[in-house]
This record gives structure tokens, sequence and C-alpha cells, in this order.
């Protein structure tokens, strides 16, 4: 057993209680297991978590230098060893090497420069924005955007990432091209995808007779040059930092169609609440900082209890689209079957993150989360404040189906002598509260996932910040309309029935 190994086996060999025994016996979980922060609460209390088994995890992120790796994480440093890269998206919010804080802060200068060029009519009337991106260029800004932009009321909006022409054309069949902007997203201004959504909707404008149609477009990318020779004027192109990956992007440059459509304002408060979880990240010990505690959690039930799925659920329509996010940050961040220092993986990775939206999915998916046969740690999100201007009994309503359903998940019910109505219980649950949507706590939520992603890699010993899983089909893709493509003989017939030559 390597010295490494045996933390875990430490942890492995706790004989947890019940969850209803700790929450009834343990005087202290509500202050122990439940932390106030930014706006959020994090009740980490419906967990096999106890005070022991934190005291276990704090012992492994020690000996996996947890604390060094947060502060080269904060410095700048080289924290994703295989691509010879710092990961600065905490620099974008203030937080890091105060060079790139200073970078960072003159890109964001130049953004709202061309917000403000945008909002007094600079490039024409506009009334609408298509963003095109696809993967973390698109998933960050559509959850902002769809969860904020009912405060707003700037422009109507559309993000494309699917390079299924009927995504672009369900965009522009709502939109006149003479009042839209075409904001194109993609760090190498190369994506195959993007540049296609990008071509066609080129095309729609100039069809439409619009006048300089290149110059409706606005580059988000950290390849400049290609955006050039694409055709798009260097005062409409954003730049962002080579330091800063794709899911962990929206507070850059990738965050323009936020910042138009909500309104620079917002834009700021949400970078304000990402810095606020930072500094709480940055600063707290390990059993009073909220993504560590989280991460504690899920690497119990996925190392120990052999969990392979985590849920999340979203009690409030405006996060609808955050298990979405988080299925990119989370399984593209630490599906990795190879450590940081190129030795298989020999523990369970990532788990599968999935989820919808409370209380739709108690009608669909609970059953299985309540007496299915699977394990599965469930994380409910919901909001004190709602945001609609219905009678307060809707609002009402959907809190008391989120409590109850993770009360009901703990304390079972007992049936003998009828097993169709028996509930085993002991089933775990965290609960984020948050005191609203509003654009300052939402930034600290999605800061605290994307520390809470870190931790769980750091703890697993893998790299959270390349993807080279995402390359293999791209580049299978990109053979077959080679007449050398090896095919085998399965996709070589689909091929033929799909009448691809000469397309691909």
């Amino acid at each position: 057993m390597s010295g490494k190994d045996k933390f875990w086996q430490a942890i492995g060999d706790y004989a947890a209680r019940p969850i209803a025994t700790l929450v009834a016996e343990d005087e202290t979980r509500l202050e122990s297991l439940a932390i106030d922060q930014s706006g959020l609460r994090f009740d980490f209390t419906k967990t096999h978590l106890d005070a022991e088994i934190v005291d276990r995890f704090v012992a492994l992120a020690d000996a996996m230098d947890l604390d060094g790796a947060r502060k080269a994480l904060f410095a700048g440093d080289i924290v994703n060893a295989s691509e010879g890269r710092a990961a600065e998206h905490t620099a974008e919010r203030g937080e890091g090497h105060p060079d790139s804080v200073a970078h960072a802060r003159a890109l964001h200068a130049r953004m709202r420069a061309l917000v403000d060029a945008i909002e007094a009519g600079a490039l024409g009337e506009i009334r609408h924005i298509i963003h095109i991106g696809i993967g973390g260029s698109a998933l960050g800004p559509r959850l902002v955007i769809d969860a904020l932009s009912r405060e707003a009321d700037r422009y109507t909006s559309a993000i494309v990432s699917n390079v299924d022409g009927i995504a672009l054309e369900d965009a522009i069949d709502r939109f006149d091209p003479r009042y839209t902007l075409i904001a194109v997203a993609s760090k190498t201004f190369t994506t195959t995808e993007t540049m296609l959504n990008a071509a066609s909707a080129l095309s729609w404008l100039q069809q439409a007779g619009v006048e300089d149609p290149h110059g409706r477009f606005i580059a988000m990318t950290a390849n400049p040059d290609s955006a050039l020779e694409w055709g798009i004027d260097e005062t409409r192109i954003l730049p962002f930092s080579e330091t800063v990956g794709g899911r962990y992007s929206l507070w850059s440059s990738i965050g323009f169609p936020i910042a138009l459509v909500l309104g620079w304002g917002m834009f700021e408060e949400m970078l304000e609440g990402a810095a606020e979880m930072d500094r709480h990240f940055r600063l707290a010990d390990w059993p009073d900082s909220a993504p560590a505690l989280a991460a504690f959690v899920d690497c119990y039930y996925a190392q120990v209890r052999q969990a392979p799925t985590r849920a999340v659920f979203a009690y409030d329509e405006r996060l609808r689209l955050l298990p979405d996010y988080l299925q990119q940050l989370e399984m593209e961040s630490n599906g990795k079957s190879a450590t940081a220092d190129g030795e298989r993986l020999t523990r369970a990775s990532a788990p599968i993150t999935w989820g919808g939206v409370g209380t739709d999915a108690q009608h669909a998916v609970f059953q299985l989360l309540h007496q299915g046969s699977h394990l599965v740690p469930v994380e409910f999100v919901a909001a004190i404040e709602g945001g609609d201007g219905l009678d307060l009994a809707h609002h009402a309503m959907l809190l008391a189906n989120c409590f109850a359903q993770g009360a009901a998940l703990m304390d079972g019910r007992s049936a003998a002598d009828d097993p169709a109505r028996d509930y085993a219980g002991d089933r775990p649950s965290i609960t984020l509260l948050l005191d609203d949507v509003s654009p300052r706590i939402l930034g600290a939520l999605l800061a605290f996932y994307e520390h809470r992603t870190f931790v769980n890699a750091t703890l697993l010993g893998i790299n959270p910040f390349d993807q080279f899983g995402v390359e293999l089909g791209k580049d299978i893709a990109r053979e077959m309309g080679r007449d050398d493509a090896r095919l085998d003989p399965s996709t070589a017939v689909l091929m033929r029935l799909a009448r691809l030559d000469g397309f691909v």
C-alpha cells in the first residue's frame, strides 16, 4: 500500500453511522457541517460525514498537498502540467498573480468599452445578439443569461452551440438581420463546429443585404490573429488569456454576451460574488471551507460507497441549466484515467453528473432515488426569494417540496409487511440554499463549483485543466472525408447510408 493509499484506507475503514442518527445525536452538527458564505448556505448535515471522517479527509488533503495546490492556483503557477500552463480564471475576478489580475482588468476595460459603444449606437441599431460557441464558450453564458435575463430588458438573445443546422435556423428565424449582432466565441478561432455556424451566420447577413456583414461580428478568442484572418476588425476582437480554460472562461471576454444582454453592472456584480468565494476558498481551513467539504462528500460516496453518479436538482426555474453546466465542468475536468504524474488512476474518477429541475424531476426520476437499488448522492439547489410575481404559495410549495425530499431520502419509511412501500432511507443529500438568484450570489455559486472540482482533482491526484479525451472523436471526424480514411466496417456502412461522400 502506498503512503497516500493508507489515507484512503483510513477513510474507507471508518464505520459511518446512519445519517438520521448523526442528525439526532450530534448537537454540533448544524454548526460543523453547515457553512454560510457569500449569500449561500451550504448544508452537508444530511450526509454520512462526521467530525471523525472530516479529520481523515483533512489528513488525506495534507498528504496530497492540497494547500500547496491551492497556493499554486492563486499564484499563477503551472497547475496544468500536461500543457505547461497556469489556470488563471480567478485572476479574471481579481484574485491571482498581480500581473495576471492587471492584464485581466485591461481586457475587461476593452470589453466594457465595446459594450458602451454598442449601447451608444456605434454599430448601428442593435436589437438582437446571437452568440455562437460550443462547450465552455456557450454553457456558461447560456446559464447566466437564462438565470438573470428576467431582470433585464435590453436585447433579445440566442446562444447557438450545436452544429445541427436546426439550432442556428431556430435562432435566425427569430431575428431581423438588419438589427442583429453575431458574437463568435472560440479560444483558437478554429473550432470546427463554431466556425461552420459562424460562416452560415455570415451568409445569412449577406443574403439579407446587410451592409458590411463582417462588421456585425464580435470575436472572443485567445488567438486574435485567426479572427483577423477570418475578417473581423481588430476593434471588435476581445482577447482573453491562454491560461483561461474553456469551462472556466465565462469570467473573461467569453462573458461578453452576458455583459451586453444584462448590462455591465450585473456582469461586474457576478465577478465580485465569485471573488468573495475565491477569498473564502483561499483563506479558510479545510473543515470550514465549503468547496473542500463538498469535495469530501463527493469523494466519500464515489470512492468509499462506489456511487457512480451524482444528481443535481435545481428547485428554481432560473437555475434549470445548472445541471448542464456542471456536467461539463465536472466530467470534462475530472473524467480522467491518468494521474497528473502520468500514472494510471487506480480508483474511480469523477462520478457521472446528471440532474433536472424540481418539482418536475420528482415525478420522473425520484422513484429510483428513494427506492431503487442504486445509491445516488443528491444535491438540492434552491433560493429563499422567488423570481415570480404570482401568489407566494408557488414558491412556498416549491421550497417545501425541496426540503421534504431531502428529509424523505434521509428518514425513509418502514413497511415490513409490504416491501413495495418500504423506503430504506439513509440516502444522502446536500442542500445549497441561496438568499436569492442575484448576479453576486450566482457568481459565488459558480466559483464554489469550480473550487470544489479543483479539490476533488487534487485529492485524486489528477489534472482538472486538460481535456485530451475530447479530441479523439474530432480527429476521426476530420479524417472521414479523406479517401485514405481507415474506417471500421460498421462506420463505413453508416457513412454510406447517410450519403456523406463529399460533405466531410
